[in-house]
């Protein structure tokens, strides 16, 4: 993925953003990628044993403070698309039932079409790599 270095980006743009990602999570306009390409997604889901519901309660506690950066789409046919990188801190339970405070990497597309618009949360794991965050 090509980072979007114009990280020139207001406060303000990034709060709409969030909020017509967070938006579409509350009507259930969303979905997190679970596909073969996305085992991370599903072993952080399984390890942490997130039900859909505290799926959807992490995506709507996300704080414009949480914003990273933009990426391109490097997907053929898709490179138009801006995928948004949010990594906010949220505590939860392991199989042990052993607090921990995770950094989770959260990568969102949001696709309009003819019927509105919706989220596809294509990254939803354990940070594993370094991050800036904009406006911290």
């Amino acid at each position: 993925m090509k980072r979007h270095y114009n990280q020139n980006y207001t406060y303000k743009q990034i709060d709409a953003i969030l909020s017509i990602i967070q938006d579409c999570v509350r009507e259930g306009r969303f979905i997190i990628s679970v596909n073969e390409n996305r085992q991370e997604n599903r072993d952080f889901i399984n390890e942490y044993n997130l039900s859909s519901k505290m799926q959807k309660e992490i995506l709507l506690k996300i704080k414009t403070e949480d914003f990273c950066h933009i990426l391109h789409n490097t997907k053929t046919g898709f490179e138009h698309e801006l995928l948004y990188v949010f990594c906010p801190q949220v505590m939860l339970f392991d199989f042990n039932y052993k607090e921990e405070l995770v950094d989770i990497y959260i990568k969102f597309n949001l696709i309009d079409n003819e019927n509105g618009t919706r989220v596809v949360v294509i990254s939803f794991h354990k940070r594993n790599k370094l991050i800036d965050y904009l406006f911290r």
